[in-house]
């Protein structure tokens, strides 16, 4: 990785694109080599550079799958200038935290989208939560079930069943349920997403619970660009 780093930075700075004679790209990569040496903090910040460009390109080849609700788990302006998704899991004590940011930013911003992605990593009841989700997004009652359930807690059969009575949701999981999670389990693939809450904002990929703040600010960076 180190070497293929020396040798990028080479042909950038020559701004030849790699054709330089060899005691010339040598003495190229030797300069790199050493800033690299004596500043190894730059790595992983170009690892992560080259990784978000290449998160970049995935969204960008996808966007309407990322961006394209199922039914109702969406919620703000249908024709937000920006739109942030959220991959998460009922099970996810990280996702019911950043539920409140969300909401928060969706209250501050008239001019922002979210779409929610079932992603459930954690279990059975994972699985079964969003199944009885797909069924209220289809429904058009997403939003509240949604709320419901994470404000009950982590989900059994129990809390389901008592979300699902509250808001009125007679069916356990919608036909093209099973499709919809697993088109969103390919869709994290896409980005990396191991665990939950994984955020896209633009072409932008936030991994894990980062707060108001983060979001806010990837909000902002996506809008620039727009």
């Amino acid at each position: 990785m180190t070497g293929a780093l020396i040798g990028a930075a080479a042909m950038a700075l020559a701004g030849q694109g790699g054709a330089l004679p060899d005691p010339e790209r040598a003495r190229i990569e030797a300069i790199v080599r050493d800033y690299i040496l004596a500043h190894p903090e730059i790595i992983p910040e170009a690892i992560q550079l080259l990784q978000q460009r290449e998160f970049a390109k995935a969204i960008d080849a996808n966007r309407a799958a990322y961006e394209t609700p199922f039914g109702s788990a969406w919620a703000g302006n249908p024709e937000g200038d920006v739109v942030l998704v959220e991959f998460f899991d009922y099970a996810c004590g990280f996702c019911r935290a950043s539920n409140p940011d969300i909401a928060r930013l969706l209250k501050e911003d008239e001019n922002l989208k979210v779409v929610w992605r079932e992603l459930p990593v954690l279990g059975p009841d994972s699985v079964t939560a969003a199944e009885a989700s797909l069924a209220a997004a289809k429904a058009g009652k997403f939003k509240a079930f949604h709320d419901k359930l994470f404000a009950l807690g982590r989900p059994s059969e129990a809390t389901i069943a008592a979300t699902r009575q509250a808001v009125g949701v007679t069916a356990a999981g919608p036909s093209g349920a099973e499709a919809e999670i697993e088109k969103n389990y390919e869709l994290a693939r896409a980005v990396n997403a191991t665990g939950t809450p994984t955020f896209v904002v633009g072409d932008q990929v936030l991994q894990g619970a980062v707060g108001y703040e983060a979001l806010k600010e990837a909000i902002a960076k996506a809008r620039a660009k727009s």
